[in-house]
């Protein structure tokens, strides 16, 4: 016969989704270690589950500050980073009889400017990288092809910054000079003509953005959309138009102060939502109405 006594089986907790961004500088040369870390503790917290007893929960703040604290010190591969905060756990607090720590890595490739890979400046490359889009619209006896790409993902830590905005009493923002710009870029472009050869001209549409991305500070996001734009319409001139949708994917230092580390714009928390986005249409100025030739397909997307 079952014992009507309800008691507590397997149990964990931690914090999950910690997203942290590790910038490390030689000179000017940078490099990133990407990593999104769970932290989840197991052991002696029966007291918190029957009597509300909070005398061993470490709190989940706690463990997410204690991932980025240790970020500053290098991550290295995510085995050893992960074997070192499990380590530290279980070794500062004595009801703590393990746990699990997991993390997903992002790898990040330089942008090449001219053959040559950038110091700061980053994407998504292999699996993770862009995916290719093409629509072909009829329009009475026209063709018109709209070529895009969607979730070019690129990166530079620094050369960026953002001042001299409106200032209102809800506003909290701080003004910087020198950030990381992280954003996915979709974009899709129409073709004036369908006598030519699109892969070369995707890849050449491809490298302009890219090179565009790094080869200027950025004062604001939609200023780095506009030169992108610019400079593929000045050198295909089978483009009439383009348009984008970027988000600014907010990457903020993390204040490592209350540990007495500094953080000199190293350890970034990664943000997921909310985020900027920033859209616009860049076209040939004599370029007559497109609606019906763009009706249907998802230029901000």
């Amino acid at each position: 016969m079952s014992s009507n006594r309800i008691v507590l089986g397997d149990n964990q907790f931690g914090k999950a989704e910690n997203h942290l961004v590790k910038v490390t500088k030689h000179g000017s040369r940078h490099s990133i270690e990407d990593l999104t870390v769970v932290s989840q503790l197991h052991g002696d917290f029966a007291a918190a589950y029957y009597d509300g007893d909070n005398a061993h929960v470490v709190p989940t703040d706690t463990q997410k500050n204690t991932v980025f604290a240790f970020a500053q010190a290098g991550v290295g591969s995510p085995e050893d980073f992960l074997l070192r905060l499990g380590q530290h756990f279980v070794d500062d607090f004595d009801w703590v009889t393990g746990g699990r720590w997991a993390a997903r890595q992002v790898t990040w490739d330089r942008i090449e400017v001219d053959g040559v890979e950038h110091d700061h400046s980053f994407f998504r490359g292999g699996s993770g990288g862009e995916t290719r889009t093409a629509v072909v619209k009829l329009v009475g006896d026209e063709q018109h092809v709209i070529a895009g790409l969607e979730d070019l993902s690129v990166l530079k830590t620094t050369e960026s910054g953002f001042v001299g905005y409106p200032v209102d009493q809800y506003t909290t923002l701080a003004e910087t000079t020198d950030r990381i710009l992280a954003t996915s870029v979709t974009g899709r472009w129409l073709y004036n003509t369908t006598d030519l050869d699109f892969n070369a001209t995707y890849a050449s549409v491809k490298r302009i953005m890219l090179e565009v991305f790094t080869n200027h500070y950025s004062r604001a996001l939609q200023e780095t959309q506009y030169l992108m734009g610019k400079a593929v319409l000045e050198a295909h001139p089978e483009i009439d138009e383009i348009k984008f949708s970027m988000p600014n994917l907010h990457h903020f230092a993390v204040d490592l102060s209350y540990c007495d580390v500094e953080n000199d714009n190293e350890v970034f928390w990664a943000a997921h939502s909310p985020y900027g986005l920033i859209e616009g249409t860049l076209r040939r100025e004599d370029l007559g109405d497109t609606d019906k030739i763009w009706k249907g397909v998802p230029a901000f997307a």
